[in-house]
């Protein structure tokens, strides 16, 4: 895993967005600003257009640039989020990428995020499903399961999360101030992380 694969994650992230922006955005016009992707895709364009700075950097370094990029270009509170996210990771980037060395680098970026954040699990944010993404990850390596496994069904796990945000009660950002109105809404950040963990485990499973 290199600077180069960062990139083509790049590029799979932002396809599987494209894909759902419309969805996306009618889910954040529904409890939120209705930003949130149109945020998300400027920045993956901004990475995108770097791609040869971050195809020719370490893993460690095209993860810097990466947050530094995000934090620099998108609005609203996903940039800091996002660059938290990438920042995390960076300080946990492994010299040899083994299954167990990337869920440690994950999982630093999810703590990361979170500490940033402020909230955790049951907030009816992204960390609905980053966080139970972080700890099936772990449990999946701790009962030896294959990477082919571990890539198909950590999916299966941000699906999960991204669900369950339905009726949860918002506590954080613009839908807080819905109170009970903003149950019944999956929200919007959650689903666009669920998009993002898909089309990664998607790539990766192409080099596994």
């Amino acid at each position: 895993m290199n600077g180069e694969l960062i990139v083509d994650c790049c590029d799979a992230v932002y396809a599987a967005l494209m894909e759902h922006t419309d969805e996306i955005a009618e889910l954040d016009q529904q409890i939120g600003d209705g930003d949130h992707i149109y945020n998300l895709l400027r920045g993956l364009e901004a990475l995108r257009a770097m791609r040869a700075q971050l195809a020719a950097a370490e893993l460690g370094q095209a993860l810097q640039l990466a947050a530094s990029k995000l934090l620099a270009t998108v609005g609203g509170s996903s940039g800091p989020l996002w660059a938290s996210l990438l920042m995390g990771m960076s300080r946990s980037a492994p010299r040899e990428c083994t299954a167990a060395a990337v869920a440690t680098m994950y999982a630093a970026g999810v703590e990361a995020m979170q500490q940033r954040g402020k909230t955790g699990r049951g907030s009816k944010t992204m960390m609905d499903v980053l966080i139970p993404v972080a700890e099936r990850f772990r449990e999946l390596l701790e009962a030896q399961s294959t990477i082919e496994e571990i890539l198909r069904e950590l999916p299966k796990e941000a699906e999960r999360g991204m669900l369950s945000t339905r009726e949860m009660l918002a506590l954080k950002g613009r839908a807080s101030f819905l109170g009970e109105r903003s149950r019944g809404h999956i929200d919007p950040g959650a689903r666009s992380s669920q998009v993002i963990i898909a089309a990664l485990c998607a790539r990766l499973a192409k080099v596994a």
